[in-house]
């Protein structure tokens, strides 16, 4: 596998622009740039867009590149909609219910438009018209299955919720409900992670491993990019915790990807593998190798390994050396960083690690398996200029 360059995360680029807005005096911007691995030019095209999203120099920022994209995808949305009508003329002249429409509606689906487009401009219920493709259930049946489908999705992807929270995340998919919640959740024994109430054989916080044990505590790689590390650590300060999710290559040591996070949610590890992902390009047939938290059961964590067919691996409950490779590189940051003094914000912690991981632990550190380079290093002169091209 090479090492493809990737555009760098936006979380990467906040972190580096607020960076060298909080330098010391003396402390250039081409020193900024150089600890973080960024070309100087790189850094003040983000520090000027980053005026530019607070106003205080003209330029088109982020929300307004998003606006023109959304503007896009409204004229993409019309020109399915008068293709709805076109192909709806014959239809509708002998059309004497909504269901002489339905096969128009399957007809357009096939052809790409989405069902809920149809239906608008049709005027009908897109409800009835899955009844008539599937089986005749009653609505009372249909609407306890969208609530129970979107109460099992909240429940996917964060295991440490409540029936409350489930319902409050229902809600705001489209599924209101109150004492429903309680009823499905208890029926199909959806619980929260952290409940006394359904115990898990010894471990009533911990679920099934979604993958098995593929590293057997093997912490080796002959190459980039073919195995990942990744775990999540936490730390105080004055205004609440903040968590870090950080991923290892195993091969050159290095940090691929992390995301920080005032919340332990599965999208602090889900934003840590994108942000891999990214840095790193084609990444097809990597094992990454977790252990059991509720953050890497979760659907949307699986769903982004199989996205870019990565292989999923998950250590044992409570067995620190299947991830210790991890463990060692989070007792540096403990030593080096967190424990140094106290941090009143969550903000002087975000910048104190992401300086550490990027200036000293990539690029001053140097590691004995790594016949005493740093990981930088290491993998400049480990990878082939061809494969550093690519």
């Amino acid at each position: 596998m090479s090492l493809c360059p990737s555009p760098n995360p936006q979380e990467f680029r906040d972190d580096v622009v607020r960076v060298a807005r909080d330098r010391e005096p003396g402390v250039t911007v081409e020193q900024i740039a150089k600890d973080f691995g960024v070309h100087p030019m790189t850094l003040f095209k983000w520090l000027r867009q980053a005026e530019i999203e607070e106003g205080t120099k003209p330029g088109a920022s982020r929300a307004e590149s998003a606006e023109l994209r959304e503007a896009r995808k409204r004229i993409k949305l019309l020109e399915q909609e008068n293709e709805v009508l076109r192909r709806a003329t014959a239809y509708l002249s002998q059309a004497n219910s909504p269901k002489r429409l339905y096969p128009l509606v399957t007809e357009l689906a096939a052809d790409g438009i989405p069902v809920a487009v149809t239906c608008r401009v049709l005027n009908i219920a897109r409800q009835p018209y899955y009844r008539w493709r599937a089986r005749p259930v009653t609505d009372t049946e249909l609407a306890e299955a969208y609530r129970a489908d979107a109460l099992f999705d909240a429940h996917r992807d964060d295991p440490e919720f409540g029936y409350r929270f489930l319902a409050d995340e229902a809600r705001a998919a489209g599924q209101p409900m109150e004492r429903t919640a309680w009823k499905i959740c208890s029926g199909m024994g959806w619980w929260s992670a952290f409940s006394r109430k359904p115990r898990r054989g010894k471990d009533g916080r911990s679920g099934p491993p979604v993958h098995d044990d593929l590293v057997k505590r093997d912490f080796t790689a002959d190459g980039p990019n073919r195995l990942w590390l990744a775990d999540i650590t936490e730390h105080r300060t004055d205004e609440g915790k903040l968590y870090l999710c950080a991923i290892k290559d195993v091969w050159s040591r290095r940090i691929v990807g992390y995301s920080i996070d005032s919340r332990m949610k599965s999208r602090l590890a889900v934003n840590a593998l994108r942000n891999a992902v990214a840095r790193r390009g084609d990444v097809a047939g990597c094992v990454i190798h977790t252990d059991r938290g509720s953050q890497f059961r979760s659907r949307k964590f699986v769903r982004v390994i199989h996205q870019h067919h990565m292989i999923g691996s998950m250590g044992r409950v409570g067995a620190a050396g299947d991830n210790a490779a991890m463990e060692s590189f989070f007792g540096l940051l403990q030593n080096n960083v967190l424990d140094r003094r106290t941090w009143s914000t969550r903000q002087h912690l975000r910048t104190a690690i992401v300086t550490w991981i990027e200036r000293t632990y990539h690029r001053r550190r140097r590691q004995r398996c790594l016949s005493r380079l740093t990981p930088i290093e290491y993998e400049t002169i480990m990878t082939p200029p061809a494969s550093q091209a690519a």
